[in-house]
């Protein structure tokens, strides 16, 4: 679909289509008038902030005028305003640096979808059956209010939950203060990716709870244990920027690259060298390369430092991890580890990067912690080619959060929440077969989550839970969301936010640069429909509430909190030289941000754990039972990413960069294996684990290990839009919900399946009717 025929039809027809579902038939469009001036033909740029992904990157916006069709006072009309057009890389932001990937550029999409919720909804019809009314602002808002204080009158207010997407910047700060005044515990967020493991351990090794920033634009060696950082990982834009300056950017200096993984990513298809080893194991490779390191004197085992210190048997020089047990517990030769530890260890500065399926696992902070020393070992902690840790800036109060300062894993807490619901019932969340209340009010009053409210997550979608059971014992649930999606279709009342161009924006990104960066936008254009930005919604809701909640949030508007909370940063040096508020204030807004000065020391490190663990642990999987014989890999989709972005059509019908598969989903099997098992390509497959199977089309692939098969993530929503809804299969519907044993945080990448085939399949690849054709003209 063409970018100028998507805008065409959404802002043109789209809105008639959607409200033909809940909306008013008897509406006709009527022109409004223009509620800004503008020049015709004449495009501005404005800055934004990508929210695609959790990077962080800056954007510019074409913002020119156009004419859309909007709801304004509940009538829908048309009217000329100034729509974006296109989102570009903003040039002067430090994590993207002008660059912007895929899914950033169909971010235009979501102000103009054709299923937005374009005004307040409230269910009508029995939970979970997508059967909503329009209603007013000021009636949903009294509801919700109305709900809160029965909670207050009840003395319940620690049954209210608030479950998010993992958030930075003062959006979940705002959340955060609300919740503590009103007495609610803190909100949950929901992250299947949220690698929860690598932020423990790089806290536990350097002191530091967050993601590490690789300079690979200065390095000359780099091995990478299943991070895909030029896919989805991370920052993938600023290491894809830093991975270019590593292999193009220096006259006559070309770096090396290896990729240690099960199954091919889109930055292993990148590597000089690619192998595969048995997931869970990726630790046990890192300690045989120290192993090989330290014997051979290419570096004193000294310089693991307090990070070495955390490994059992550091200090004896692994005696348990020769290059041939290696092979043994990683099906890597002994020969390519001792290789691999020469190389790291004489072309320095070198780094290491873990990430991904090698810390999916039920021994995730284990693998991390290996890979941390194995830098540390090699000195390329906080120095030039190695890994940085991002400066946080220095606020006045509220302090900025990172969105897992415990290091706790998202889907720990979310289980815990499931456990607050499902416990007054006396089952165990995700597997009663016990019958669940249909009607509104059937939940007993001793429940201990009494209200929810959603924003912009999709537990239903993201868990392995039974999310739709379990949420039918909370009598209320209010939503924040833009789409109707898997979870929040559960809801009894959805006010809809405004899409990120329409609204005031903050990020602290938590890596990508070396410097501190606060990134900073206002709306680039004004509201297309009846929606409300979520932190207005929370600060009237506050407000109406009174008391302590109202005290603990004082700003009338989301502008004002911004305003207040920046408003320290004109007194630092950094890329704004002023000290004047309102110019500070201005010129934030026209650069999109503020930054620190060019070279930045990191902050000084927290406490870190300063004993070892007892033993290194290894990878659990599940089933254990004989015929569960494949390692099962969900990956993120590089277009896709976890499933957020499937109701953006772009990204839908763009081919995935390694397989020219679109519109779908696919198992990808090792040729020799399909050919074992009698399976061809575009053959329909049955992936099973013990509980539960799904069916997709074979796509062969000789980047996957013999005993490994792979599904991205991303498809299989039951309800998300037209263009995602029961599309393909959700590979997390198979998986058992094994954790790692530090955080809690799912062990996506540890569950073991069987796999046949039960009859012809359909897979869409991009170009193949017309290499068909040719084949058959040959």
């Amino acid at each position: 679909m063409q970018r100028r025929d998507f805008i065409k039809i959404s802002t043109v027809t789209g809105a008639t289509a959607a409200l033909g579902t809940c909306g008013h038939p008897e509406h006709q469009l009527i022109r409004f008038v223009p509620e800004e001036d503008l020049v015709p033909g004449v495009a501005s740029w404005k800055p934004s902030i990508c929210t695609l992904c959790p990077a962080g990157c800056g954007l510019v916006v074409k913002v020119m005028e156009g004419e859309a069709e909007v709801v304004r006072n509940g009538r829908l009309g048309l009217i000329k305003m100034g729509l974006a057009k296109k989102l570009e890389g903003n040039p002067n932001h430090p994590i993207n640096q002008g660059k912007l990937c895929p899914r950033g550029q169909a971010g235009l999409q979501i102000t103009y979808n054709p299923d937005r919720i374009k005004t307040p909804l409230k269910r009508s019809g029995l939970r979970g059956s997508g059967q909503f009314r329009e209603v007013s602002w000021d009636d949903a808002m009294k509801e919700l209010v109305s709900e809160l204080k029965t909670l207050q009158s009840n003395h319940e207010e620690g049954a209210l939950t608030f479950l998010t997407k993992p958030l930075r910047g003062q959006r979940r700060e705002l959340i955060q203060r609300f919740l503590e005044a009103f007495g609610a515990p803190p909100p949950v967020t929901v992250e299947l990716l949220d690698d929860a493991a690598l932020r423990r351990a790089n806290q536990l090794s350097f002191g530091y709870a967050q993601l590490p920033t690789p300079d690979l634009a200065r390095t000359n060696y780099v091995i990478s244990f299943g991070a895909d950082f030029l896919g989805t990982w991370n920052s993938p834009v600023a290491q894809a920027i830093g991975y270019g300056q590593m292999r193009q950017g220096r006259a006559g200096q070309r770096a090396k690259f290896v990729q240690v993984e099960a199954r091919m990513s889109q930055t292993g298809s990148n590597a000089d060298e690619w192998i595969p080893a048995q997931p869970g194991s990726e630790g046990v490779l890192a300690l045989g390369l120290a192993h090989v390191i330290i014997g051979e004197k290419l570096r004193p085992g000294s310089a693991g430092g307090s990070a070495g210190a955390l490994i059992p048997t550091w200090a004896e020089g692994l005696p348990a991890y020769t290059p041939e047990q290696v092979e043994r517990k990683t099906g890597v030769p002994a020969t390519t580890v001792a290789r691999l530890a020469r190389e790291l260890a004489v072309h320095a500065p070198s780094v290491a990067i873990a990430s991904g399926v090698a810390l999916a696992q039920t021994n995730g902070v284990a693998t991390a912690l290996a890979v941390n020393a194995l830098n540390a070992l090699l000195g390329s902690v906080e120095r030039p080619g190695g890994v940085f840790f991002t400066p946080q800036p220095r606020l006045d109060s509220p302090k900025p959060r990172l969105d897992s300062p415990q290091c706790a894993g998202s889907y720990q807490s979310f289980f815990r929440l499931t456990e607050r619901i499902t416990a007054p019932h006396s089952i165990h969340s995700g597997v009663s077969s016990a019958p669940m209340p249909t009607s509104d009010r059937e939940t007993p009053k001793h429940n201990s989550v009494q209200a929810l409210l959603l924003y912009e997550a999709n537990p239903a979608y993201l868990t392995p839970t039974s999310v739709a059971e379990i949420f039918q014992y909370v009598p209320f649930i209010a939503s924040f969301g833009s789409f109707i999606d898997d979870t929040s279709v559960l809801a009894d009342l959805i006010l809809p936010d405004h899409s990120f161009l329409e609204s005031w924006l903050d990020d602290i990104p938590e890596s990508g640069t070396t410097q501190a960066v606060v990134s900073f936008a206002s709306p680039v254009m004004r509201p297309l429909h009846n929606t409300r930005a979520m932190p207005d919604v929370l600060l009237e809701v506050g407000h109406q509430l009174g008391g302590s909640v109202a005290s603990a949030i004082p700003w009338k508007t989301f502008e004002d909190m911004l305003r207040e909370t920046y408003a320290g940063l004109s007194q630092q040096k950094g890329s704004i030289d002023t000290h004047d508020a309102k110019q500070f204030w201005d010129k934030m807004q026209e650069d999109g941000g503020w930054w620190s000065a060019e070279v930045e020391a990191s902050p000084a490190p927290g406490p870190g754990l300063r004993r070892p663990f007892d033993k290194f642990a290894e990878a659990h999987f599940e089933p254990e039972e004989k015929g569960f014989s494949f390692f099962f890999i969900p990956y993120p989709s590089p277009l896709l990413y976890d499933g957020s972005l499937a109701h953006l059509p772009w990204l839908q019908e763009t081919p995935d960069p390694l397989s020219t598969a679109m519109w779908g989903s696919w198992v990808e099997i090792n040729p020799r294996t399909a050919e074992h098992l009698g399976i061809q390509q575009g053959d329909l497959v049955e992936v099973a684990s013990r509980d539960a199977k799904i069916e997709a089309p074979a796509l062969l692939s000789p980047g996957i290990a013999e005993d490994v098969v792979a599904m991205p993530m991303g498809q299989g929503h039951d309800n998300f839009g037209r263009y995602a809804s029961h599309r393909g299969v959700n590979p997390v519907r198979i998986l058992y919900a094994l954790s790692d044993g530090e955080t809690g945080a799912l062990a996506w990448a540890a569950t073991r399946v069987k796999i046949a085939r039960v009859g012809e399949g359909k897979l869409i690849l991009f170009g193949a009717e017309l290499r068909e054709k040719h084949e058959q003209h040959r």
